[in-house]
């Protein structure tokens, strides 16, 4: 397939190369696609490309928003809504403020009956919009091994079809998907990376996922 990744941060390169693993062809989308820690990854593979948002999200087949949470607005509308009709986007993004931890504890830009992936869903409304891989860092992204077995990855989103695909995106990738149902799951998955994020903050423990354990 080829893959459109809103993002060219560490998170955006990482998906990118798990991408590329497997033999899709990946555009990284940048606003400055020229700047140096782009080139770099492209010239690493023939089969990597870059481009500005709108570019990407014209290339992709599936498209992947790995933005700061702050800009992922801003990026969609730099993409145009129209080139991600109809399309899946995986929103990996979280709605993290400009501002330290408290007591390890992050600072949401969203209130408890909203979410940034709703926002997203907003901005391009004939997306797919499906919330994935917002909830560990990207070291541990791509194929993480855990003596306890695969770890858990959330999803939610309001099309089927769409949340099928990525759930074979997230087996491909090493992980076990769960469903948490619509989009309005945001609220919930979001606040996850908080979670997540406390033991790096207070213990520097940066390797942990989460497992949901069933019977």
């Amino acid at each position: 397939m080829k893959i459109g990744i809103l993002g060219s941060g560490n998170l955006g390169r990482v998906l990118g190369a798990g991408f590329r693993e497997q033999g899709h062809t990946v555009m990284l989308g940048s606003r400055d696609p020229n700047k140096a820690e782009v080139r770099q990854w492209v010239g690493q593979d023939s089969g990597a490309l870059a481009g500005t948002f709108e570019q990407t999200a014209q290339f992709g087949e599936l498209v992947v928003l790995a933005t700061l949470g702050r800009a992922a607005e801003k990026a969609i509308a730099l993409a145009r809504p129209a080139n991600l009709a109809g399309k899946t986007v995986i929103d990996t993004t979280n709605p993290i403020a400009d501002a330290p931890p408290v007591d390890g504890v992050l600072v949401f830009t969203t209130g408890p009956n909203e979410s940034l992936g709703e926002r997203v869903q907003a901005a391009a409304p004939e997306a797919r919009v499906v919330k994935a891989f917002n909830s560990v860092g990207a070291a541990r992204m791509i194929h993480p091994k855990y003596e306890q077995g695969p770890p858990t990855m959330f999803l939610c989103g309001n099309h089927m079809a769409a949340k099928r695909q990525v759930e074979g995106v997230i087996r491909s990738f090493g992980w076990e998907p769960f469903d948490c149902g619509s989009l309005i799951a945001s609220r919930a998955l979001e606040p996850l990376c908080m979670l997540w994020c406390i033991p790096g903050f207070r213990q520097n423990q940066w390797t942990h996922a989460f497992k949901l354990l069933t019977k």
